[in-house]
């Protein structure tokens, strides 16, 4: 019997054609290294909410605040987009539209700056325990641990019913509940970097401790807490929300999510559902881009993936 030549010994290669071999690029490239619609919604919907309530002064919004300038406006009006009040109005005729975005300023301004706050103070303590350890790190997990004991919404409320309700002060109640978890963060992610070939050069080289957790710890450490924050801050647009819900946060006539919600108790909500779908609408969708975008940087940043 005559010997048989496999096909493709006989079949000449067509002209111009690369045969490359099949190697592992589709194993190696990273999860989401691809075009993301979702994330990008998420990221174009923020962006618009925080420029929208930076300009609100600007633009032709109706009455959010003041009820006696609307003693002639219709109360209870349902949403027309084709009249001067689209999202509809409350039970005192003031403007929902106008409402939400000076409350998404309330939320975004505080939240905001709370996790700034937990993040500068956090990351240097945690960064610094990391690093020097000893008596230290034992003294900063202690405190640390002692307010991760306390229950969020058991010391909100006891904050609270201390504080005056003002911004200022739901901004420091709302930083003493990031604080503790980006110093576990930066702590865990300083134990693992001091390790490292570029961290005992500078100390082999005689650099000073503040240079190293400055110049060589703090940029890396900082790759793990900016996601971490920015889950935070969905985290703490829900408290915000919550406390004002409860009646014991940012009070009206000063409008925020949480206390436009709080309008529909006694019934109303039944009566007239867009008072609460409104707000709850861009409470979800804020509280939804932030986490997700959260959970994007951090699959693309934190590498290493650590678990606290």
């Amino acid at each position: 019997m005559p010997r048989t030549e496999p096909i493709s010994a006989i079949t000449p290669p067509t002209a111009g054609a690369t045969t490359a071999p099949p190697g592992p690029a589709a194993e190696t490239r990273p999860r989401g290294a691809g075009f993301d619609v979702l994330t990008l919604m998420c990221g174009i919907w923020l962006l618009t909410l925080a420029v929208v309530a930076l300009v609100a002064p600007l633009l032709p919004l109706g009455e959010h605040q003041d009820s006696a300038l609307t003693l002639a406006e219709p109360i209870y009006a349902p949403p027309d987009l084709s009249s001067a009040h689209p999202l509809g109005t409350n039970a005192l005729g003031l403007d929902l539209l106008a409402r939400v975005i000076y409350g998404a300023r309330i939320s975004l301004v505080v939240c905001i700056s709370a996790v700034l706050i937990g993040m500068a103070v956090g990351g240097i303590v945690g960064i610094t325990a990391g690093y020097l350890r000893g008596k230290v790190d034992v003294v900063i997990g202690v405190l640390t641990n002692s307010l991760l004991a306390v229950p969020t919404l058991i010391m909100l409320i006891a904050l609270a019913s201390v504080l005056r309700p003002t911004p200022q002060n739901m901004v420091i109640a709302l930083s003493l509940v990031a604080i503790p978890g980006m110093i576990r963060v930066a702590r865990a992610q300083t134990l693992a970097l001091s390790q490292r070939e570029y961290v005992t050069v500078a100390r082999a080289l005689g650099a000073r401790r503040s240079r190293v957790i400055l110049r060589e710890l703090l940029p890396n450490v900082a790759l793990a807490i900016i996601p971490l924050g920015m889950i935070y801050i969905s985290a703490l647009i829900v408290a915000e929300a919550s406390l004002s819900f409860l009646g014991i946060g940012i009070r009206p006539p000063q409008p925020t999510w949480g206390n436009m919600i709080a309008e529909g108790q006694d019934g109303k909500m039944e009566q007239y559902p867009f008072l609460v779908i409104v707000p709850a609408f861009f409470l979800f969708l804020t509280v939804f881009s932030f986490n997700l975008i959260g959970e994007r940087l951090r699959k693309v940043w934190d590498t290493r993936q650590v678990k606290l």
